[in-house]
């Protein structure tokens, strides 16, 4: 069987999260933390169904705060950045669907313990009844986008970073990405956000797919940002580039991420990084008079879904946002 990774605009079966509960990670943003994941799966809730993964002890007080609309269960885990840690489903031309484990490390080894969020995509394909293709490779969901008909972007930032899989060169990387995500092209970005240290520069935070040929790209416009220039050489690379079936990638451009704080911390608010839910993109907001002007770039990126915002401050002082937090499931006629 040959499998292919299904660009996220594909029909979804569901939405996958799991509760945060690493005090050492959210420090005193832990209640608003909790807050904004609640929100979030109430706000996918209203376009597809949503399964939260709890800690074992913890799915009361998930179910609690995320409502009756959001399924939970509970499962061993470590962290809460279900984009990374859980496995990137895949389906075959018939319909097929089975979950890719690839192996996970913190983001290099940036937070411990993680032995359990390495062991989660296992054990959670072996709780949903799905098939498991296992990858040895280190890879989190963040650091790649996809069109579904063979293109797949990411960064050099960080799928080539040395703290992620030394001892596999940037072609073997990609031969593995072909193999495993059943993509034809790998599009090499040079860069990730300068200030997401975290990740160290997942795609997801400057380059999403819309839909075939198209792609939006944070472009900041004040020449002070970090990214100004950055963001610029990524945008010549994808005009440069066609995608696996020769087509010019049209480019929409969202406004700059928006600035704020959670106690007391700078933080930096990346509307790029939304989820595509069915009939719906639920869009990361701070709360902010720009956030208006974002969704509607959006929204016109997306002219067939509702977007929704959602205030996540907390979610950019942990080190992410809407989009890391969840992992879709796509639809499938029946199970590999």
């Amino acid at each position: 069987m040959t499998f292919r990774m299904p660009a996220e605009w594909t029909e979804h079966e569901r939405c996958l999260m799991a509760w945060p509960t690493r005090s050492d990670l959210w420090g005193a943003a832990l209640a608003q933390a909790k807050q904004e994941y609640a929100q979030v799966a109430r706000a996918i809730a209203e376009f597809e169904p949503v399964t939260m993964v709890a800690p074992p002890g913890h799915g009361g007080e998930a179910r609690t705060r995320c409502g009756e609309g959001v399924d939970v269960i509970e499962l061993p885990l470590d962290d809460s950045w279900f984009r990374d840690s859980a496995p990137i489903f895949v389906r075959d031309t018939e319909g097929r669907r089975a979950g890719v484990d690839f192996r996970f490390n913190a983001w290099g080894g940036k937070h411990h313990p993680y032995d359990a969020d390495d062991r989660l995509g296992a054990l959670l394909l072996d709780h949903l009844g799905e098939s498991a293709i296992r990858s040895e490779m280190i890879l989190e969901g963040g650091a790649i986008t996809v069109d579904g008909e063979g293109t797949l972007i990411t960064t050099e930032q960080c799928l080539l970073h040395p703290n992620r899989n030394p001892g596999l060169s940037r072609d073997d990387i990609e031969e593995e990405l072909k193999a495993r995500l059943g993509v034809t092209k790998v599009v090499w970005l040079p860069y990730g956000g300068l200030l997401d240290t975290e990740t160290d520069g997942h795609v997801d935070g400057v380059c999403a797919f819309a839909a075939p040929g198209r792609v939006v790209v944070q472009l900041p416009d004040d020449p002070e940002h970090p990214d100004h220039a950055r963001m610029r050489a990524n945008r010549a690379v994808l005009e440069a580039t066609p995608d696996a079936r020769g087509r010019t990638l049209e480019i929409i451009e969202v406004p700059q991420s928006a600035f704020t704080e959670v106690d007391g911390v700078p933080v930096e608010v990346g509307y790029l990084n939304f989820y595509v839910a069915n009939g719906g993109v639920v869009v990361p907001v701070a709360g902010l008079p720009q956030d208006a002007e974002a969704l509607a770039v959006i929204a016109a990126a997306f002219p067939d879904r509702k977007v929704v915002g959602v205030p996540t401050p907390a979610l950019a002082y942990g080190g992410g946002g809407i989009h890391c937090i969840t992992q879709q499931v796509p639809a499938a006629s029946r199970r590999a």
